[in-house]
């Protein structure tokens, strides 16, 4: 069941001692389902189109990113109804526009999810020059909406989608949680209400990345009964690495 607790939690706004921030969303404007990212957003977000397929769908499954059915606006949340029409199951991939080059920064976001099993979050960064799995990965949170919330870090010079340092849990998506991911030269960090998840020091990435809202259709096979529900987001901000070492 999903809580209905918000924690005491708001937007941080402003810098923080080592990270300069450039870019905020607390989403005050309501946009109808259809209609995202709109003339409201639309300096501030992109999406990949209806039809395109998410990961699931390269693999052989019916599943499709489709903004127009699942994404709106209500009451500063951002809202992705994910569900199942005529055997597909539709979700939603979003994309922050964060000025500049980024080679290396902090991503946080607070958000919390139905127990919609079926589907799954995989918010990530990935690398600028496509150049994947060698130029790595970072994907945090990552889970099935009926689980727990998890970290990957595929790390620099992989030579396959299995080289990568896992960092599970059990704390499940239905309540509020705020999640960010620390990514400097020396260390990546997955921080989950405040508590480090995991950490990893070797194999940094070191080529720049973007920051992908990637909400999808599990694995095909996975569950046999889709479900339906709402993923719902309060606020995401991001951060430069406060050393120079982000171009703007």
């Amino acid at each position: 069941m999903l809580s209905t607790t918000l924690a005491d939690q708001t937007m941080p706004v402003g810098d923080l001692p080592g990270w300069r921030q450039i870019f905020t969303e607390d989403f005050n404007q309501n946009v109808e389902l259809g209609n995202f990212p709109g003339p409201e957003y639309q300096d501030k977000f992109t999406v990949y189109p209806d039809g395109t397929k998410d990961t699931a769908g390269q693999k052989g499954g019916t599943s499709v990113y489709y903004p127009s059915k699942v994404v709106s606006v209500k009451d500063s949340m951002l809202r992705l109804y994910l569900h199942t029409e005529n055997g597909v199951q539709l979700s939603a991939a979003i994309l922050p526009i964060i000025p500049g080059t980024h080679l290396f920064g902090k991503y946080t976001i607070r958000f919390r999810s139905e127990s919609i099993q079926g589907f799954k979050t995989a918010w990530l960064l990935w690398p600028d020059n496509g150049n994947w799995p060698y130029d790595g990965e970072v994907d945090f949170p990552e889970g099935d909406l009926s689980g727990g919330i998890n970290a990957y870090l595929h790390p620099i010079h992989a030579a396959s989608a299995t080289d990568q340092t896992t960092f599970l849990s059990t704390i499940p998506y239905t309540d509020w949680h705020t999640a960010s991911i620390e990514w400097s030269s020396k260390y990546i960090r997955f921080i989950l209400d405040n508590k480090v998840l995991g950490q990893a020091t070797n194999r940094i990435p070191i080529n720049p990345m973007s920051w992908i809202l990637q909400t999808e259709a599990c694995l095909p096979h996975r569950y046999p009964v889709i479900t339906d529900g709402t993923l719902h987001i309060d606020w995401m901000v991001a951060y430069a690495q406060d050393d120079g070492t982000t171009d703007e």
